[in-house]
């Protein structure tokens, strides 16, 4: 059974050696994962939902929340599956605090991470989308402020944002926040373990967290820069008062009373212990040293990226992503992409969104210091192939007809020929090459693209 588990993994992107530039993080350091590993082994039948029967776990817990406070400037907190459970729960808590509203609604820049319009989702808290500026990509204070209404029960910031790994101004719109009475959440479940360390390391690192008058809440991923196996996360509020309105007790039936301080009921003490043992294996000053090689990569990749022909640095990185965008239309993103994994490298390709242009999305970890001139001369032989093959051409008449589609109207027949024609269909996963049907995505709007998607992925979950 291990050997086929073996061979069913041959298949996936490599998680380490810093060649899969999104989804993964490594540390490079030799040992950590079969620590992980023990440690995962010996917590993975004890149960989370009752801290009572299982004191370890709890001990665990208040230690990461802990380590996370000392990180972001005190708070309480939880431990959660990831960082979309921690912008859900942040939503919810916000929400449930403020009973009164009867439409509540809660104001995000564009940037903000998809986990939030999520969140707007289940729990029918309306998202208020206000635009970044163009060229910086960071959140407008003053048009955050403007969007703040008597229904508002949350605003939202970055620390970075996912997109373009800018840092919002947390200081005005949480003093915007906090002038109206209202919660503000800051996003550094990618940033808020390392940025901290980049500040020490003497980078120009402004405060997010509850160092910062107004900031209510942070969430920070410890499976990220913490390079912690998946998933965990810490959600963290200034007060145990703040932290109650995602807590939940049910006694009204005839078993026991459930109580849950996550969305999850039953939650493996695997992944609580692995983080544990990591966090407290790796320390503070290895923390530091890992902060030290991550932005080291970053500052080499970005110098890199300004030397090749055709590519410019989307947006000035704050942390460890890097956003990088065509300056020419003699070849595409997409096509470069394809050429990247032809060379072992995964970078993630993003769609144009409002002034952002269609980019590539690079994370940046530890593991990629001493790999920077490999990865810069693959990249810059990719965009060499891209420009010799040329832009992709989506036919015109094509492009009209999808942009024209209204996905609410399609029948799952009809989305089933779409797929076929995008080349999406008939199979149990994705083209090697994916640049003609990207291009094809482009040219449809948000709300097409998340239709095809959606029953793309359905088709592959068939059982």
């Amino acid at each position: 059974m291990l050997d086929e588990l073996r061979a069913l993994r041959a298949g996936d992107l490599p998680t380490h050696g810093g060649r899969t530039l999104a989804y993964v993080y490594d540390s490079g350091l030799e040992g950590l994962d079969e620590l992980a590993a023990s440690a995962h082994a010996l917590a993975s039948s004890a149960n989370g939902l009752d801290p009572t029967a299982f004191p370890s776990l709890l001990k665990m817990e208040n230690d990461l929340v802990g380590a996370a406070a000392a990180l972001l400037g005190g708070g309480v907190g939880s431990v959660t599956s990831g960082g979309t459970e921690s912008c859900l729960l942040a939503v919810l808590a916000a929400r449930e605090g403020r009973p009164d509203v009867v439409e509540p609604n809660m104001v995000l820049p564009s940037t903000a991470h998809a986990a939030f319009h999520k969140a707007a989702h289940l729990f029918r808290v309306r998202a208020v989308e206000v635009p970044v500026d163009p060229v910086t990509f960071r959140a407008a204070p003053e048009a955050m402020a403007a969007a703040i209404d008597s229904s508002t029960v949350l605003v939202v910031a970055s620390a970075p944002s996912y997109g373009h790994g800018v840092l919002d101004p947390i200081g005005p719109i949480a003093a915007a926040a906090a002038s109206r009475g209202v919660r503000m959440h800051v996003d550094a479940c990618i940033g808020g373990w390392v940025l901290p360390y980049a500040r020490r390391l003497g980078k120009p690192v402004p405060e997010f967290g509850f160092g910062v008058e107004g900031v209510t809440s942070v969430s920070v991923d410890l499976h990220k820069y913490a390079y912690c196996p998946k998933g965990v996360s810490v959600l963290l509020h200034a007060n145990a008062e703040l932290r109650r309105g995602h807590y939940f007790a049910s006694a009204r039936w005839p078993g026991y009373t459930m109580l849950n301080t996550t969305i999850q009921s039953t939650r493996s003490g695997g992944p609580l212990a692995a983080a544990w043992a990591v966090v407290r294996e790796v320390g503070d000053e290895g923390s530091l040293r890992l902060a030290e090689r991550t932005f080291e990569a970053v500052q080499r990749i970005r110098d890199g990226i300004g030397s090749i022909d055709g590519l410019r640095v989307l947006a000035e990185p704050d942390s460890t992503l890097i956003a990088l965008a065509a300056t020419t239309e003699e070849f595409d993103l997409f096509t470069v992409a394809d050429e990247m994994r032809e060379r072992g490298w995964y970078v993630q390709p993003q769609f144009a969104y409002e002034s952002s242009p269609v980019n590539l999305h690079l994370t940046v970890t530890a593991a990629n210091r001493g790999g920077e001139t490999e990865f810069l001369a693959d990249l810059g032989a990719s965009v060499d192939a891209a420009r010799a093959a040329g832009p992709v051409v989506v036919d015109p008449e094509v492009a009209a007809f999808v942009a024209a589609l209204d996905p609410e109207t399609l029948t799952g027949e009809q989305f089933a020929g779409l797929l076929q024609a995008a080349g999406l269909g008939g199979g149990e996963a994705l083209p090697v090459r994916m640049a003609e049907i990207n291009s094809l995505l482009a040219s449809a709007r948000p709300a097409l693209r998340e239709r095809l998607l959606l029953e793309f992925l359905g088709g592959l979950y068939r059982a």
